[in-house]
């Protein structure tokens, strides 16, 4: 049974349930399971008819229900879909769009481009142009085809596009579905939906929801921003899973009213994207008691997450930094050196992530694919393998997490390579030398600093830290823009003549 299977029986089982309800400010859209069906298959149809090859589709929009219409309706024509977030700055909108070079661009929100490719579809009203024929089960995307692709942050400063087939993602729900008190068939759940479609921590949240036929309660950003809105939302919502970045949650820990009495259904938080701390379990411990927290680890080239781990009070007391948990059936993590020998427990090295939800590759990048993927034999059977530049040991195979071995860091769960933005500082008219730096809280990053050489002195710190966020702000994402910008005349080198970040650290 393939997830688009099961989506069509959840459509017949529960046609007027909610399938989502997008939570806004001032209103809320929704979404029911038998209107997710029938329009996907209408502009699945439509994609079938009028479009000519099965290049991916970009999908653009933020938190629309019908940007779910959009992905279904991508994969039962047969196409892979490419989530982008309106919060995405424009420029890199257009360089995903230059790397995909996609037949058609779906848009639940208005994209300010110019291309004969864009179809918007800011409501249900506009879906009556895509007609009214059901698609054939036979054109959905098959085993080893593109399901989705997400970008992420690249190291030259051009995003990579990470490629999950529906292989991978069939078996990352198949290991999901069981995480904390796991999902009974009989029972309605409602889903946290924190991040972004473009943001891989949102397949968790997104697919178990379509797998176990219940309801995706999603937040808009503008709602997150505002404390008073975010708790109202929250009482109101009926969670049961709580799928969100740790930081989130923080934010949501600092007022006495986030317990379960706000929230007396939610069952299990599940945790991905970044470190989990200690301080945050006891806290969410002390407020609900009766809630599983889960603890889970995976690179967007794995599907999400590949391990997990209950932490209980004893396992919470016994570990700092906590681990992230035991591989998930069909996963091996191997802990290698520099010349990629496999280490014994407890010795730090690279994790290498081998199984069945690894990522065919980046979308057209031979160069780095033959890199970091490849194949290996398990048990007899041939597997794609990744290296993650992740930094871990093993201990009775339980994985715990130390870092990266390269420049990329965890911001609020959002992956981001440090040299995309020093890359991009350097665009900056004026900047002659850049590097951008994590600062650490509890263990894990609080924020980013980047630090600057210009020319002729041209910046400086009492009126150019405005000016430079705002330049940069044309070409990344805000998570992306370091919280500080410190001048600098030179920046310190090593004895190879690498820029010293461990002697810059000590400066922030």
């Amino acid at each position: 049974m393939t997830i688009l299977n099961t989506l069509a029986e959840n459509a017949i089982r529960y046609p007027d349930r909610k399938m989502m309800v997008s939570c806004y400010r001032s209103n809320k859209q929704e979404l029911t399971w038998s209107e997710l069906h029938e329009y996907s298959d209408y502009v699945a149809s439509w994609m079938d008819e009028h479009l000519h090859t099965k290049t991916p589709v970009v999908v653009y929009g933020h938190k629309n229900p019908l940007m779910i219409v959009c992905f279904i309706a991508c994969v039962k024509s047969g196409r892979a879909y490419c989530p982008i977030d309106v919060n995405v700055p424009l420029a890199r909108v257009e360089a995903i769009i230059g790397e995909v070079h996609p037949e058609l661009i779906l848009c639940t929100e208005k994209l300010d481009i110019e291309s004969p490719n864009i179809v918007e579809l800011f409501d249900k009203s506009g879906l009556s142009r895509f007609g009214k024929k059901r698609i054939s089960e036979e054109k959905y995307v098959s085993s080893e085809d593109v399901f989705y692709i997400i970008f992420t942050s690249g190291s030259t400063g051009t995003p990579k596009g990470v490629q999950i087939t529906r292989d991978c993602l069939d078996n990352f729900i198949s290991w999901a579905s069981a995480l904390g008190s796991g999902i009974d068939e009989d029972k309605h759940y409602t889903f946290l939906n924190q991040a972004p479609f473009s943001f891989d921590l949102s397949v968790m949240d997104l697919y178990l929801c379509l797998y176990s036929g219940g309801t995706l309660w999603a937040l808009s950003k503008e709602l997150q921003s505002d404390i008073k809105s975010l708790y109202n939302s929250l009482g109101e919502s009926n969670v049961n899973k709580w799928i969100s970045t740790p930081s989130f949650a923080d934010v949501c820990l600092t007022d006495p009213m986030f317990s379960s009495n706000l929230m007396p259904e939610l069952t299990d938080f599940l945790f991905c994207g970044e470190i989990l701390t200690n301080k945050t379990v006891k806290r969410l411990h002390s407020r609900f008691s009766d809630s599983y927290v889960v603890n889970t680890y995976g690179p967007t080239e794995s599907t999400c997450a590949v391990t997990d781990v209950i932490i209980s009070s004893e396992i919470n007391e016994k570990y700092s930094p906590l681990p992230v948990g035991r591989p998930k059936k069909g996963t091996w993590i191997r802990i290698t050196d520099e010349n990629g020998n496999e280490l014994p427990d407890g010795e730090k090295g690279e994790i290498v992530i081998v199984g069945d939800s690894v990522s065919v590759g980046y979308w057209k990048n031979a160069e780095r694919n033959e890199l970091v993927f490849g194949t290996t034999t398990v048990q007899g059977e041939k597997y794609r393998f990744y290296k993650t530049g992740d930094e871990g040991y093993l201990i009775e195979n339980m994985l715990f997490y130390s870092g990266r071995i390269d420049n990329q860091v965890k911001l609020h769960g959002y992956r981001i390579e440090l040299e995309d933005i020093e890359n991009n500082l350097l665009k900056i008219p004026g900047i002659l030398q850049a590097v951008v730096l994590p600062r650490y809280r509890d263990g894990k990053v609080s924020s980013l600093v980047a630090i600057v050489v210009s020319q002729d002195d041209k910046f400086n710190e009492d009126d150019s830290d405005a000016l430079i966020k705002q330049e940069l702000k044309k070409n990344l994402p805000e998570y992306m823009i370091p919280k500080k910008i410190l001048f600098a005349k030179d920046l310190p080198r090593t004895n190879n003549g690498k820029i010293d970040r461990k002697k810059l650290g000590g400066t922030i």
